[in-house]
């Protein structure tokens, strides 16, 4: 450790390019006891806050729901402050002068276990904490800011702290789907932060379903904790069903200004003389930027870009190229008053939260029902249109609506992607990279193994070769109505003799109704929000095996030893055992003839592996390096689908 902070430490203050106004450090240290770790050498640790300042009355930031509204310091500016982690080559002029964002989800990293085949932490340490140091090798700058605000109250988590809007009342709304019999039920999400309720008139609901009829639960039957932040319900809630209270709550948070916090940290890297002696003594070290997230954190992205804030105050790009990674066609609740953005919206929980809103796609389509005209990204201009990627799964065409980024809104017909834009997406896949079957708590079936990490490092390679070198990338691959690809859900050719039933309402975007001021200043004013229509509901088609068709299929998938699906079922346990719980795909092996008259044995099985496995080395979807991890994972299926 060559450098331990106690305290805080103002490294720069006022003035300042830009909206970044100072970084306090707080630690500084060696990674992994600073060893070399590849041709960029050692690298170092960086702890800070970063504080902002930024002006209300520029267009840049005239997006940001009630900013005008926020409290104000000596010269108009609105203040806030925010976590910042930074891994970074201790001589930067060793590192590949690309800066690799992660927009944290809910506070925490993911990609160093996404890229490196880490164990996931907070503040990585160990050997395990890196894993096998493939970023670091390559002389990437990680760099990670808090932009939420209510985060769970955990140490080391990212968040930001930004004004309060005193006074300001409204309507909040808190949903809570027990998984076991219970009787208190948390206005919060999962542990995050929330809004307390005030006093007012507050309404608790039952139903079974997201478009179910909901059932009032008397006054008298449930009452607020001392904290307003609980209530307890009186003979308790029933597993699996849907508990829905509004009440009225006070004080909003500014949530808009997370989207501000990534532009500005991110720009002041780039282009400041001052981010740039956070890096090192010479100019001009990062020449670009690559922003990546995972669920949430791409939802995040594609918010990022639909309000145009790739463009900074200074009117300079941002990300050079943006990579949202399992976010379907998702955005979220980031921007509008009273928002909990840690709020998703899943088939079966987190319903109507606006998640998954008009516009869905890169290029304009018209709006059956409303008759606008708009796009995600009809708001960015060609000076600071990114690269960007787009990865989906099977999950986010059964539990985010991914269809509707590559269809017309009338479910007729593929649309075309932007120029600018590659999507591909992950066959046979849940919500994150898996490892083995096995039951888990809550669930049906044996969860999904498919691994897709391996396909996502390749993937990076192409994304950082399309902005440094102007190299196009694989084509897009997924899904296609025109080739078959795509079918209503009771249109699926689900194969006869599987046990297992089909989810029986995969996730639906709606046009949701939340007041006449939500769409142009972010207020919610209907709470829960009217369901004015639906949207078309395409997920992916399967073969005889029940495997679905398009996309990119790992070699385990490929070669298969069994149906690897995008859902699962809630178990009985759990309540409502036809819906969906979050996240999980489910995995049916083959029974041992069929898989014997298909390969032989284990060789022979590994043999096709392979086979499939250089297949996408020679597509560029599969490094070289990762054609060993790929055979060893498929092993490892093979045991556990034999004993």
């Amino acid at each position: 450790m060559r450098l331990r902070l106690a305290g805080t430490l103002m490294i720069w203050a006022l003035p300042m390019c830009g909206a970044v106004t100072a970084v306090r450090l707080v630690e500084r240290t060696d990674v992994l006891g600073g060893r070399a770790l590849g041709p960029a050498g050692a690298y170092e640790r960086i702890v800070a806050k970063v504080h902002f300042a930024v002006d209300p009355k520029l267009k840049q930031n005239g997006e940001i729901r009630d900013i005008e509204l926020a409290p104000k310091n000596a010269q108009g500016l609105v203040e806030f402050t925010a976590d910042l982690y930074v891994l970074k080559p201790r001589d930067p002029g060793k590192g590949n002068g690309t800066l690799l964002f992660e927009v944290s989800n809910r506070g925490g990293k993911g990609m160093l276990s996404r890229f490196q085949y880490a164990k996931g932490a907070l503040d990585p340490v160990t050997e395990d904490e890196f894993g096998d140091l493939w970023l670091m090798e390559q002389g990437y700058t990680l760099v990670w800011c808090g932009w939420q605000w209510d985060v769970p109250e955990k140490e080391k988590l990212l968040r930001l702290e930004g004004p309060v809007l005193e006074g300001i009342k409204g309507v909040v709304r808190a949903e809570y789907i027990p998984d076991k019999a219970a009787n208190v039920m948390a206005l919060s999400d999962r542990g995050h932060a929330t809004y307390a309720a005030a006093e007012g008139p507050a309404k608790l609901t039952v139903r079974g379903t997201v478009r179910g009829r909901r059932r009032t639960i008397a006054g008298a039957q449930w009452s607020f904790n001392a904290e307003r932040t609980a209530i307890e319900v009186k003979g308790g809630l029933e597993p699996g069903l849907i508990y829905e209270l509004v009440y009225q709550a006070a004080n909003p948070r500014v949530a808009g200004l997370g989207l501000a916090a990534v532009r500005d940290v991110v720009s002041f890297f780039k282009y400041t003389r001052n981010g740039v002696t956070l890096l090192g003594d010479q100019p001009r070290f990062i020449k670009r930027a690559l922003g990546f997230g995972i669920s949430q954190s791409g939802r995040f992205l594609r918010t990022f870009l639909y309000y145009g804030f790739n463009e900074d105050e200074q009117g300079k790009k941002v990300f050079d190229g943006v990579w949202a990674d399992v976010a379907g066609a998702g955005r979220g609740s980031f921007n509008h008053r009273f928002a909990q953005p840690s709020r998703d919206g899943y088939a079966h929980m987190n319903t109507l939260y606006p998640t998954d809103l008009f516009p869905f796609s890169d290029v304009p389509q018209v709006d059956p029902a409303t008759q606008g005209h708009e796009g995600l990204l009809s708001g960015m201009t060609a000076a600071v249109m990114p690269k960007i990627f787009y990865t989906n799964g099977s999950w986010e065409y059964w539990n985010r609506c991914a269809a509707l980024v590559h269809i017309s809104l009338d479910g007729a017909m593929d649309v075309p992607l932007h120029p600018e834009t590659r999507l591909y997406v992950y066959s046979g896949s849940q919500h994150g990279p898996g490892n083995m079957p096995g039951k888990t708590k809550g669930a049906q079936y044996p969860v999904n193994p498919n691994d897709t990490r391996p396909m996502q490092r390749a993937l990076l390679v192409a994304l950082h070769d399309w902005v440094k070198e102007g190299k196009a990338p694989p084509a897009s691959r997924y899904p296609l109505l025109a080739e078959g690809d795509l079918a209503l859900p009771e249109k699926v050719k689900w194969p006869k003799s599987m046990a297992a039933r089909l989810p029986a309402h995969p996730k639906q975007a709606y046009g949701l109704d939340y007041g006449e001021e939500f769409v142009g200043k972010g207020v919610v004013a209907k709470e829960p929000p009217e369901v004015k229509w639906g949207y078309p509901v395409l997920v992916p088609q399967v073969d005889g095996d029940g495997n679905e068709l398009g996309g990119i299929r790992m070699p385990e998938v490929a070669a298969p030893l069994g149906t690897f699906t995008g859902w699962n079922l809630r178990s009985a346990e759990a309540g409502s055992p036809g819906e969906m719980p979050p996240s999980l795909g489910s995995f049916f092996a083959f029974g041992k003839e069929e898989i014997g008259r298909r390969y032989g044995d284990k060789e022979g099985y590994l043999r096709r592996v392979g086979e499939e496995a250089e297949k996408l080395v020679k597509g560029r979807l599969l490094l070289e390096r990762d054609k060993g991890r790929v055979l060893l994972h498929a092993a490892e299926l093979w045991e556990y689908v034999e004993k």
